[in-house]
């Protein structure tokens, strides 16, 4: 398992990126493939036991192979949490308005599972919009991760929500949880509100 700082490129097109650092993902391969490869050599086994566990994991075959299940932002400052359901009714989620304290530190959570496959070069990319014009895209290297039953978290770096009066507003964020091989694991769109006050 690939858990480093996460690292966050502001407004880069992801293929424009992977084209500048000129990145080939290597071909993808099942899990039973990979536990097959170079059975004799020790610290590679080590490494793969570390990422799989010891035992295999028996998953619903009609699950998707990466399921993300809610998004919370973190922030010691909130009269409350902060969470999104991301397995329910996302068309409903569209709909809805989460409040933030213009000033306020927080984080994004997502929580995730990977059900059958090792995924590689994980992204959380989030799009801000105000107005109908995109005024912040962030792209957050998430990592790569083997199956297990447990559900992974991802934090984003800390950061501080827009402050002043022509900040406050409005933003319609649209996100995804991509990975290396360009698989579209989940997109949602969510409301968020800054506000002068927490219960303005």
């Amino acid at each position: 398992m690939t858990e480093k700082d996460p690292e966050v490129h502001v407004e880069e097109d992801d293929d424009e990126l992977d084209s500048k650092l000129n990145y080939k993902p290597p071909p993808q391969k099942t899990l039973q493939e990979l536990q097959e490869l170079d059975k004799d050599d020790e610290s590679l086994a080590k490494y793969k036991k570390s990422l799989l566990g010891d035992a295999p994991v028996v998953a619903d075959p009609t699950a998707p192979n990466v399921t993300v299940t809610r998004l919370t932002l973190v922030c010691d400052s909130a009269p409350g949490l902060i969470t999104m359901d991301l397995t329910g009714d996302l068309e409903a989620l569209k709909k809805e308005i989460y409040v933030l304290k213009e000033g306020a530190e927080y984080c994004v959570k997502i929580h995730f599972k990977v059900n059958k496959e090792i995924v590689s070069g994980l992204k959380y990319v989030q799009h801000t919009y105000r107005t109908g014009v995109k005024v912040d895209k962030a792209t957050f290297m998430v990592g790569s991760y083997g199956p297990r039953p447990e559900e992974y978290e991802f934090m984003t770096p800390l950061e501080e929500a827009p402050k002043g009066l022509v900040a406050r507003g409005n933003y319609r964020n649209k996100s995804f949880f991509t990975d290396d091989d360009k698989h579209n694991h989940l997109t949602w769109e969510w409301n968020l509100s800054i506000k002068k006050e927490w219960t303005e």
